[in-house]
């Protein structure tokens, strides 16, 4: 009931009591144009929670018309809620009222369409989206003999400010980077790009959560088919909450079972318009500063935004050592255990002396050191990640420094081991993308057993099972290997190496300007394999059907 400050109080009455019998008898409860059930209802629903606000307010002096005011503390902005909905509603007079109640527009239109002053308002009836709407951070205003509610967007609370990358940071280039609310990323992005076929769909994502999803893509850029197939397979997600990016791109991607991401990530918004200008989807979740990119092919993961705020030559000589080291991730320590194994023959004679020198008191074989090694190194990365910012990396520098050369002097690994361990680790954080470098330290694993196994031709039936493999991969109809396999010419222009602006221009330079003509697209040269087919998925939210639907 209302107070002498006019603050809504539970009262405990029998038809409180009734209203809640009510409910748990027929578990759908509605709005009703009675004020005080509704607001027991609501009460009820949220669980009696104590950041629940409703402010009752009385419309006019000479007929009184009781209002409620309804929202979550700590979801809203305060003086949006006060000052454009409580105030307008305090300030209807009794002239206002009687000069424009007729018999075609009532108080609640009245309030509706004159006297709030909000953006962004709408007429509801049905119960879920009320209750919704709340839970959103909206403001909810019911009045008494209405059973339609007015829903005030009025979200607000604390969030993040627009910060430096954490994860991909540039020498040159942009330093924003997204944050954890949609509506932050949107505007990002549209700063970038400012034209009028940038296309956004949002989604309520989540039987418990409902999450807010958005997907942008460039009319005329994308492909119809891929913007179809986005839309549908978001549609299909039956989860009961999405907490993060990684469980859509889960939920979305075509094959489970494969160590490759085939959907990129990213927290910075260039990277996100740049992508939308091939031709790329970008999927926006709420409550994550991580955009989902996709299609993405093998090479994606290694290209840079540092890439296009360099030289080519620059950009391709960066490109050059990031493919060396994932080379070197994958198969550094499986090397040296073939050589020293299997194929001595292969080093040459001082250095396998010296290497002889090294194993005459080791008491493991080299694939034993490996593992050895490589289990340390990556307990000692997992525990730099987890430990507090300011000791993190300073434990994980001096514990490799202290436990490699305790083994060496115990007798345990020889030197060159610890040598390939530590470039192979370094080799890892050359990746730009973080997913790609997880999965060639999965791999690395194989190798090695392979290579302990059978020597270089356990490794030789490795690349060719995994090159089969990725072959096999698509990402949403687009082979993962493009623009390798299917070979393309032009997509070699920005796959490894990266050719000079002018030369990526999709249509011929215009010698006129002496540049890229103006109004011209400037390309990649991905985007003609982005769609040329999509797989259907029928088989659940994260089920991909091994079948493929032409695109014509």
């Amino acid at each position: 009931m209302l107070n002498k400050n006019g603050i809504y109080r539970r009262n405990k009455s029998t038809k409180g009591q009734q209203a809640a019998s009510d409910h748990e008898g027929a578990r759908l409860p509605r709005l009703t144009a009675d004020l005080d059930q509704t607001l027991e209802q609501i009460d009820i629903e949220l669980g009696h929670s104590p950041d629940l606000k409703i402010r009752q307010v009385k419309i006019g002096s000479k007929q009184p018309v009781q209002a409620a005011a309804i929202h979550l503390n700590g979801l809203v902005n305060t003086e949006t809620v006060n000052e454009f909905v409580i105030g307008s509603l305090l300030g209807i007079t009794d002239d206002m009222l009687q000069e424009n109640i007729s018999a075609t527009e009532d108080l609640k239109d009245y309030i509706f369409n004159r006297a709030l002053e909000l953006g962004e308002a709408q007429l509801q009836q049905d119960w879920k989206e009320v209750m919704l709407a709340i839970l959103s951070g909206n403001t909810v205003i019911v009045i008494e003999g209405y059973d339609t509610a007015i829903l005030c967007e009025t979200e607000g609370g604390e969030v993040r400010s627009v910060t430096e990358p954490t994860t991909q940071l540039v020498v040159r280039g942009p330093k924003d980077s997204f944050v954890e609310s949609v509506a932050t990323n949107i505007s990002l992005i549209r700063r970038r790009i400012k034209s009028s076929k940038l296309r956004l769909e949002h989604l309520k994502i989540g039987k418990v959560t409902h999450t807010h999803v958005a997907f942008m893509y460039i009319k005329d850029n994308a492909d119809e088919k891929l913007v179809e197939e986005v839309r549908k397979r978001l549609s299909q997600i039956n989860v009961d909450a999405i907490m993060e990016s990684g469980y859509i791109e889960e939920l979305i991607q075509d094959k489970t079972f494969t160590p490759f991401p085939t959907i990129n990530n990213s927290e910075r918004p260039d990277v996100a318009a740049t992508n939308l200008l091939e031709g790329r989807v970008v999927i926006i979740i709420d409550g994550t500063p991580f955009v989902l990119i996709l299609p993405a092919v093998f090479t994606l993961f290694f290209q840079s935004p540092s890439d296009y705020a360099q030289r080519f030559d620059i950009a391709i000589l960066m490109r050059l050592v990031r493919y060396i080291s994932f080379i070197v991730l994958i198969l550094g320590p499986s090397v040296y255990i073939a050589l020293t194994t299997y194929h001595y023959e292969m080093i040459p004679t001082t250095l396998l002396i010296n290497l002889l020198a090294q194993r005459e008191n080791v008491p493991f074989p080299a694939f034993v050191e490996a593992l050895l090694m490589e289990g340390a190194f990556e307990i000692i990365r997992e525990a730099g990640v987890r430990m507090p910012r300011a000791v993190g990396q300073t434990v994980s520098v001096v514990g490799a420094l202290i436990l490699g050369q305790a083994v060496v002097e115990a007798g345990i690994i020889t030197p060159v081991m610890v040598i390939v361990v530590a470039l192979t680790g370094i080799a890892s954080f050359a990746v730009p993308a973080y997913n790609m470098a997880i999965s060639g330290r999965i791999i690395r694993f194989l190798f090695l057993v392979l290579a302990g196994m059978f020597g270089f031709y356990g490794i030789t039936l490795g690349l060719i099972v995994l090159v089969a493999h990725m072959n096999s991969l698509r990402s949403f109809g687009v082979p993962y290997l493009s623009p390798i396999v299917p070979l393309s010419s032009h997509g070699q222009k920005d796959a490894f190496l990266r050719l000079p602006l002018w030369a990526l221009n999709t249509e011929q330079a215009s010698t006129k300007h002496g540049g890229i003509s103006e109004g011209k697209k400037i390309s990649t040269g991905h985007e003609q394999n982005l769609s040329p087919k999509i797989f259907k998925k029928t088989e659940g939210p994260d089920q991909a059907k091994e079948g493929m639907q032409d695109a014509e």
